[in-house]
């Protein structure tokens, strides 16, 4: 091939076309390495995020089933290699259940948060009749059939039925919807109350706020039950029920077999996470432990 050949011209141009191209491959799979590194690195630490939030989870579970005395602010720890994860445990035992709890008891947990006594009786009697329709609607039709005493009842109209709360957050906003329920008192009540308790609160695992609530219990009583639990949380708990009055009536000490758990996971590296859920643990179940409920968190939602 001569110097003036004019192959030569379109070889070299065939080089440097072949040399971009090879460059702007390079170039692409740098690229995408990189990419491909930045997420895995993402999905690593979302595992170890994770591994950490089930291990609060595991922790808490296991202090339920060795027996733990008070599941009351009870904090635990468990420390990973990536990081660490604190949870937080209170028995749901301990909170007035709005679903199960008497009038009487809805009532005083209302006017502790400031509702007038009129409004706090009227609502409390509204929540019950809500909780009333849920369980008695399925047998209306042939409870009116029954009774042929009178033609108005067999014509009298069937109140739609009340949709059964799967969360506490249900529950708390069917009772938001009660004339003249104020959105303050429904906040007040909400970490005072729970679906997954009885008619009665444990007195054990109650907090200050739902002993200052129940019927007539006082500022004196409330001080005296609560001095008396921080000396000897559980020695007597007939006789701790006992300094309670006439409201001892609305406790009762039972096995702390569902908790609330709060979680906050920090990680060695990357950021941490936090969530809320609630686990029960039941006798000689197939599972040691049943996640009812699981929210994540703000990893600052938590404290």
């Amino acid at each position: 091939m001569t110097r003036n050949d004019p192959r030569r011209g379109a070889v070299l141009v065939a080089v440097l076309w072949s040399i971009s191209l090879l460059a702007a491959l390079a170039m692409a799979a740098s690229v995408t390495f990189r990419s491909f590194t930045g997420v895995m690195s993402v999905d690593r630490h979302r595992v170890e995020r994770d591994a950490l939030i089930t291990a609060g989870l595991e922790v808490a579970a296991g202090e339920m089933l060795n027996g733990a005395t008070m599941l009351r602010d009870l904090e635990l720890t468990a420390n990973l290699a990536t990081g660490s994860v604190r949870a937080r445990l209170n028995d749901e035992g301990g909170r007035i259940d709005i679903t199960k709890a008497p009038a009487e008891v809805l009532a005083a947990l209302l006017r502790s948060v400031g509702a007038p006594p009129a409004t706090a009786g009227s609502a409390a009697n509204a929540i019950v009749e809500q909780r009333g329709n849920t369980n008695t609607n399925t047998n209306t039709n042939a409870n009116t059939n029954a009774n042929t005493s009178t033609n108005a009842a067999r014509r009298a109209p069937v109140p739609p039925p009340a949709p059964v709360p799967t969360t506490h957050e249900q529950a708390l906003a069917g009772i938001g919807r009660i004339a003249g329920m104020r959105a303050q008192w429904l906040a007040a009540i909400a970490p005072l109350t729970t679906i997954y308790g009885s008619d009665t609160v444990n007195p054990l695992t109650a907090p200050r706020g739902v002993i200052a609530a129940l019927p007539g219990v006082d500022a004196a009583k409330l001080e005296a039950f609560l001095a008396e639990r921080r000396a000897a949380p559980s020695d007597d708990a007939s006789r701790l029920s006992q300094m309670l009055g006439p409201a001892q009536r609305f406790v009762m000490v039972k096995p702390q077999r569902v908790a609330a758990v709060d979680l906050i996971a920090t990680m060695a590296e990357g950021p941490g996470a936090a969530a809320r859920a609630v686990i029960t643990v039941l006798p000689q179940d197939s599972d040691p432990y049943r996640v009812l409920v699981f929210t994540p968190m703000p990893a600052t939602g938590l404290r």
